[in-house]
């Protein structure tokens, strides 16, 4: 049986590095336990922050060590002639794959953030005409861009909270535009409210504001990194997730939840461990799951995702009313992270779901 060899992407040109290096070593694990080993062949690309694209024995080594091999090598004087063999392999033009590259019969780009889950990488990878894990061009860039996420949600009925749209170009203006600005999403929405970078994840750039003097701080630190920021209403609620497996005809997961004790599901507390709890499956009725099931899948096909996305919700529980919050189609892939857990306590274990995504992949493809 001939080993399809799979070209591991990771790294990458964004904020989320260090949580695509986490979600690498998982899924490199995964390929080289059972029955994945007769299956595949494992080719790593590490991308660095720079945008260079790193040979596979390079990208093994940090696979392994999560740091460049440099870093590690040097403090040992008889691994100096292979760091200097690995650097002189690596791509000395920032634009240049490695050789290896051309021999991939799938690709998994597990990139998170910008550059990544937006559909920069995804274009790039058709060009090739090679198969990969996840969405294509459209699903990946409506998925990170938070403006267009909620109009397709909104076209497709969803109910989500209240929201504002704005640009950079709004919040950079003279003094006589901003404060006219604000007074429009004061008077749209209460506070508090959240105002987010739209095309930014893990929480970066969000801020929960509770006054004028907040809001126009928010969204000055907002407008710094991206040129497209979005207002939201903020509703007490519990905080729910759904995963959703599959292409055309999507399947969702049982339902889990976060808790926390900080103010919001921020950066520091999705990546510090003890800061947020995980209840798999969440307690909620089994017609509100239904629900929600129903919606998660829904979004999936909304904003034309493939493969796998998690899809988180608000539910406000004195009122029963149920809001999509947004989709991530790239969502962390750690043995811990919430996507697989959802599968592995819908029975399906996480070798066995990185091979689904892989044959999901390739069935996509060829079509």
């Amino acid at each position: 049986m001939t080993k399809l060899r799979v070209g591991l992407l990771f790294g990458g040109c964004s904020g989320e590095h260090e949580v695509s290096l986490n979600s690498a070593k998982a899924i490199a694990t995964a390929l080289t336990k059972g029955q994945n080993t007769d299956k595949y062949e494992l080719m790593p690309i590490y991308i660095q922050k720079d945008g260079r694209w790193q040979p596979t024995d390079f990208s093994q080594q940090v696979l392994e060590s999560g740091n460049l091999p440099s870093s590690k090598l040097t403090d040992d004087n008889s691994d100096t002639e292979t760091t200097s063999s690995l650097a002189s392999q690596s791509s000395s033009n920032l634009w240049q794959t490695p050789p290896q590259a051309a021999q991939v019969d799938v690709w998994f780009p597990v990139l998170h953030g910008p550059n990544g889950e937006d559909g920069t990488i995804q274009g790039l990878l058709k060009l090739m005409q090679v198969p990969f894990v996840g969405s294509g061009v459209l699903g990946s860039a409506m998925g990170m861009d938070k403006i267009a996420m909620k109009m397709a949600f909104a076209q497709a009925g969803l109910p989500q909270v209240k929201y504002q749209a704005v640009t950079r170009s709004q919040i950079w203006s003279n003094p006589c535009v901003f404060p006219k600005l604000c007074d429009d999403i004061e008077a749209a929405l209460e506070y508090p409210c959240f105002v987010k970078p739209a095309n930014l994840g893990s929480s970066v750039g969000i801020a929960k504001v509770r006054s004028r003097a907040e809001l126009e701080t928010a969204l000055d630190n907002a407008a710094s990194y991206d040129r497209r920021i979005i207002v939201e209403a903020g509703v007490e609620a519990r905080e729910l997730e759904c995963a959703v497996l599959g292409n055309d005809v999507p399947k969702a997961s049982v339902v889990g939840e976060i808790t926390f004790e900080s103010d919001f599901y921020d950066y520091e507390t999705k990546y510090t461990e003890g800061k947020a709890d995980l209840f798999i499956p969440a307690r909620v009725s089994e017609a509100i799951a239904a629900q929600i099931q129903e919606m998660a899948t829904q979004a999936f096909l909304a904003v034309d995702a493939a493969g796998l996305a998690r899809v988180d919700f608000f539910y406000v529980e004195k009122t029963g009313e149920i809001f999509i919050n947004e989709i991530n189609t790239m969502p962390g892939f750690t043995a811990t992270s919430m996507y697989p857990m959802l599968w592995k306590a819908s029975g399906i274990p996480f070798d066995e779901l990185v091979d689904c995504l892989i044959q999901l992949a390739l069935e996509r493809h060829s079509k």
